[in-house]
């Protein structure tokens, strides 16, 4: 028996999970947290690594591991290949300005222009989460940090090269799927954009840090190190070349062309597997690759989950109540429209927004009411996400509902009403590890295993047109929108 790792290096925590490469049956797994905030210290990844290994009975008997990862974050290395200071996740939104520059920049001062031109090069215009924002931000707020930089890696790319035993920066490498949401990759060129990254550096193109290889779905990294400070390893185990978290969570549903996935985790994001690149110069869909060498347009949004658990919180109730009480609440919730920029917002692109409840009246200021549109507003975000990205012209076949948020009954049940089609709920799952899991044994044997799932659930529920006039009503009137 071939056994392999996937691992899922994501905000909130490290997971690993080990398969049988053939028949996709979990062996072991094991998890450990990360700090909190949206600027860490690579070596706290690290360690939860060691932790969640440790839970998981131990790496020595793998044959092959692969990591997917938080997509976007800045960790910047210096000739030495020492982290030079905290990494800036995805989540932080301080170089929001600096996006907005980098986009006027590249129109010669026009934004629109711009935004069209950051499109046609990257698929993507930038925002604040975007690697590329980050280095201008560095550039710009920390000088002499951004000087000492000779090598740009994310957080995917860090740890498998710190599995390898850190061999040099020069063995830094990453994935297709991972290096597409960095700003200066382009997916219609398959290759690193020189000038794009020279820009938000302010260096010339022939003085800019070392960039990771790009490596292809089932190309190796290299195999692990031995025994790296406290992880015992198999030497011989080999080292996927990894995905960014999305890409990683659509190889592990086995999604193929015409499925959508609709992620609610820490974010919300809704990613469709794509036969050729996108460009969206409204900026709503970002076209990136996947794991297998197709594409992955996706919506993302900062806010996802954490809603329903601030608004649970709020009102004073368990989640279990929180989605009884929502599911008592008729649909539209009476009038009650909440729009949850909670965090800010990436799609649309409003870090500085706030959220918002319009329509609040005498007879739906009850909890159930409010349970309703805490609901209702975070589908209407994310079935904006799923407008832009059939505005890019692909159609739309199943619609997959994942991620911790896809627990809630209210959630599942709510769905279908605000999407207007059925939903399917695979069972609940660390789909991004399992996708890393799936890489490995890729690249263990040489084939993309098929391994079956049972437990999946359809929802349908006739279409409520009323919840999303209401949301497109008012989802514009939120203080700090700009």
């Amino acid at each position: 028996m071939t056994l392999v790792a996937g691992v899922d290096t994501s905000t909130q925590s490290c997971k690993i999970v080990i398969h049988d490469a053939a028949t996709g049956q979990l062996r072991r797994s094991g998890r450990a947290a990360h700090p909190e905030g949206a600027e860490v210290d690579p070596a706290a990844w690290w360690q939860a690594f060691r932790q969640a290994a440790d839970a998981a009975g131990g790496l020595a008997d793998v044959a092959a591991i692969a990591v997917g990862g938080q997509q976007h974050g800045m960790v910047a290395l210096d000739q030495d290949g020492q982290v030079i200071r905290p990494a800036l996740l995805w989540n932080d939104t301080r170089s929001a300005s600096a996006a907005e520059q980098l986009i006027a920049e590249l129109g010669d001062g026009d934004p629109a222009a711009g935004a069209r031109a950051w499109a046609n090069g990257i698929g993507t215009v930038p925002v604040a989460s975007l690697t590329v924002t980050k280095l201008r931000w560095l550039a710009d707020h920390e000088p002499a940090n951004a000087a000492r930089v000779a090598a740009v890696a994310l957080p995917h790319d860090w740890l498998t090269w710190r599995l390898a035993g850190a061999p040099g920066l020069e063995q830094l490498a990453t994935d297709r799927s991972d290096v597409s949401g960095t700003g200066y990759w382009s997916p219609f060129e398959e290759a690193y954009r020189p000038d794009l990254l020279a820009r938000a550096l302010g260096r010339s193109v022939g003085d800019l840090p070392f960039l990771p290889a790009v490596l292809g779905p089932a190309q190796a990294a290299g195999r692990a190190g031995f025994d790296l400070d406290g992880v015992a390893l198999n030497p011989a185990a080999l080292l996927g070349p990894g995905a960014g978290d999305n890409a990683a969570a659509a190889l592990g549903l086995g999604l193929q062309k015409g499925d959508v996935a609709v992620s609610i985790g820490t974010s919300g994001v809704v990613s469709a597997i794509s036969a050729k690149p996108t460009a969206d110069e409204s900026g709503l869909v970002a076209g990136f690759a996947d794991a297998t060498g197709s594409y992955l347009p996706l919506a993302c949004t900062l806010n996802g989950a954490r809603i329903i658990e601030a608004v649970a919180g709020f009102i004073g109730v368990s989640h279990e109540e929180f989605d009884h009480l929502a599911l008592s609440a008729p649909a539209g919730a009476g009038g009650l429209v909440m729009v949850p920029y909670l965090e800010g917002e990436r799609t649309p692109n409003k870090p500085h927004a706030a959220g918002a409840w319009h329509g609040w009246r005498l007879a739906n200021s009850t909890p159930a009411h409010a349970a309703r549109a805490a609901v209702e507003g975070l589908l209407c975000l994310l079935a904006d996400g799923l407008s832009a990205i059939e505005r890019q012209g692909l159609e739309v076949e199943r619609l997959f509902l994942i991620g911790g948020g896809a627990n809630s009954a209210a959630v599942r049940q709510i769905a279908p009403t605000v999407f207007g089609r059925e939903v399917i709920v695979p069972p609940p799952g660390e789909y991004v590890a399992e996708g890393a899991a799936r890489q490995a044994a890729w690249v263990a044997t040489g084939q993309l295993p098929l391994w079956p799932r049972q437990g999946t659930e359809v929802f349908s529920a006739p279409p409520a047109p009323l919840v999303r006039r209401q949301y497109d009503q008012v989802k514009e009137l939120t203080l700090g929108a700009n």
